[in-house]
């Protein structure tokens, strides 16, 4: 399926919100406890996505996928990176597609608009951070991806292990 990626703005704050709600709900199901995926809020992600489109620096980027009747089915977001790796620059931030939506080459489009703007910033590698049990574990090391080390998050009374993937010398 054909999705055409572009800039997000702050008009997109409702849409980019549902997709990330509504995808973590499907791709974590028996990952994440269900009472924290239950009080995910629609509110909540609008806040905080109209935020980071208002305040962000130029350095991150946020991009949403339109399905061709032009309905955001998908967005990601990359900049520096959070932690202050010595080798790997950039950061992905996040891909989230909507469940009907996967395996359809949206995902793969919207990594290349994220590695893009981070060889636009002159990042040479990047990584990004994913769930260990998350299938996209599985996406990002066809795209090449090398686990780099893992480390263990809290998620409300969870503790969960989270990869690193990376990409070197592009």
């Amino acid at each position: 399926m054909e999705a055409r990626i572009r800039k997000a703005n702050p008009q997109d704050v409702s849409a980019i919100a549902k997709v990330h709600v509504d995808s973590w709900r499907t791709t974590y199901k028996g990952i994440v406890a269900d009472d924290y995926l239950a009080a995910l809020s629609y509110e909540k992600r609008e806040s905080a996505w109209l935020e980071i489109l208002k305040s962000s620096p130029h350095s991150t980027s946020v991009y949403v996928a339109e399905s061709p009747a032009g309905a955001v089915v998908g967005f990601a977001s990359s900049g520096p990176e959070r932690e202050g790796d010595a080798t790997y620059r950039g950061e992905i931030y996040c891909i989230y597609l909507l469940q009907n939506y996967q395996r359809r080459g949206i995902g793969s489009a919207l990594w290349i608009a994220c590695v893009d703007h981070l060889r636009g910033l002159g990042f040479t590698s990047w990584l990004v951070w994913v769930l260990k049990s998350n299938p996209a574990c599985q996406f990002y090391q066809a795209l090449g991806g090398r686990l780099l080390r893992e480390k263990n998050i809290q998620m409300g009374n969870q503790t969960l292990l989270e990869a690193a993937y990376g990409w070197a010398s592009f």
